[in-house]
This record gives structure tokens, C-alpha cells and sequence, in this order.
């Protein structure tokens, strides 16, 4: 019992008051503004930076790292994965420049929060993890929090989710050594995928593609990066 009472203590976390919370949020929130898109654009859109002050970020990390929440930094969630930097989550969800009504894909749950956030501002969300533990937090931390707008599964996201197909939107979260080919087919014309492609070792580049009413692909470079690897069969 002493043993089990000791583990305890040095896992618990000191509490704060939700009043605490918001208000690291709020300044978190107020460092995010700051910035713009990386070759000069407009600030972050309202609604992107509204969202950002209300999902609560401490509640997707490890205990361990939630004195570390609202800082501006990615931060571990085990299995070599992480949760990222807030700024990159506000700058990836504003490339989708997301609609109520759109339903996106995104590859790579993680702890769950960048599918948190996307569900404050479209109908749904369908995200896939490839790592089974964090697929399984993940998915039950949504259902938890109330995310019922959010459908996680395990699998390999390079293929994406047929099933549900296609999507106003697609975003992923690891590092890719190309732009997978199902994604492509698997976003609607007009729509928008948001990637970051190199190697764990190279130049990683945040690539924003749109794709026309013909099909045809128009890719944009925004900016470099650091991510955790695209992993699975490819």
C-alpha cells in the first residue's frame, strides 16, 4: 500500500483552478497572434485563434508534460510521437480555411487535440492513427471530452478512408517522403490538403495543395518543419 500510495504522489500533478487553465489559453492565444503564415500572410483567421483559446490542451498530454501545456512548444506523448506546437496546429487548421459544413480527413490522431480543435469549426472529422495504444486513448479521450463529431480508427492513414470519401479537406501530421496518391484521389475538387513532406533527417516542407474542379493539383510550399515520420507498409 505504501508503495502503490508513493507511485501516486509522484505521478500526481499540483491542481489548478479552470480559471488558471483559460488564462495560460489566453495568453497562449495572444503568442500564437503574433504570428503569420510563414511567407507573409494575414494573420490567423478569428475563429482559428477562438478555437485555440477553448480546447484544452492539458487534457491531451501526458500527465507528466501539463505544466508544460500552454507553452508554445511540441510536446511527447510516448510511443516516439508527439503533440504539436500549438502555433503549427493554428497554422495548419488556417490553411484548410475550414467551413461548418466541411468533413475533413486527418492522418495521424496522436493524443487526439489537432482533431479536438478541427471539430469546433467543421460537421465532422474522421482521423486514423497508425499506433494502436495512442489510437485507443485517443479515441476514448474524444468520446470522453465530447467530441462526438470526431470517428477515429487504427490504421495506415497513408491510404486514407475510402469509406467516407471524399473530403472538403485532408490534413496530416507526419512527415511523409511523398504526397501519398489515395489522399489525392480521396480530396474533393476544391479542396485542400495540408502535409509536411521529407525525411526524419532532411529538410521537411509544409506543402499546401488545392485541387481544382479538374482535378489538377496546384501545390504550395508554406514553410519548413520538423515532424515525426509517416509510418505503415508504403
Amino acid at each position: 500500500m505504501r508503495a502503490l500510495l508513493l507511485c501516486v504522489l509522484l505521478f500526481a500533478m499540483p491542481a489548478m483552478a479552470e480559471g488558471d487553465y483559460a488564462a495560460l489559453r489566453a495568453s497562449l492565444v495572444d503568442e500564437v497572434r503574433t504570428y503569420a503564415g510563414y511567407a507573409g500572410d494575414a494573420p490567423f483567421s478569428d475563429d482559428v485563434l477562438a478555437t485555440l483559446g477553448r480546447v484544452e490542451r492539458h487534457l491531451f498530454v501526458p500527465a507528466g508534460q501539463v505544466r508544460y501545456a500552454y507553452e508554445n512548444r511540441p510536446l511527447p506523448i510516448g510511443h516516439g510521437q508527439t503533440i504539436s506546437q500549438p502555433y503549427i496546429v493554428a497554422l495548419m487548421t488556417d490553411l484548410l480555411e475550414p467551413d461548418k459544413s466541411d468533413v475533413v480527413l486527418e492522418v495521424g490522431t496522436g493524443s487526439g487535440y489537432q482533431a479536438a480543435v478541427l471539430a469546433e469549426l467543421v460537421d465532422h472529422v474522421y482521423s486514423i492513427e497508425i499506433i494502436e495504444p495512442l489510437a485507443t486513448a485517443a479515441g476514448e479521450r474524444l468520446q470522453r471530452l465530447g467530441y462526438d463529431s470526431v470517428t477515429t480508427k487504427l490504421g495506415d492513414g497513408y491510404y486514407g478512408w475510402e469509406a467516407h470519401a471524399p473530403f472538403d479537406s485532408i490534413i496530416v501530421t507526419a512527415a511523409a517522403s511523398h504526397v501519398p496518391p489515395p489522399l489525392i484521389e480521396q480530396l474533393k475538387p476544391g479542396g485542400r490538403m495540408v502535409i509536411p513532406v521529407g525525411g526524419r533527417f532532411m529538410t521537411q516542407l509544409l506543402l499546401l495543395l488545392e485541387k481544382g474542379d479538374d482535378g489538377e493539383i496546384v501545390t504550395r510550399q508554406i514553410g519548413a518543419v520538423r515532424f515525426v515520420p509517416l509510418t505503415g507498409e508504403h
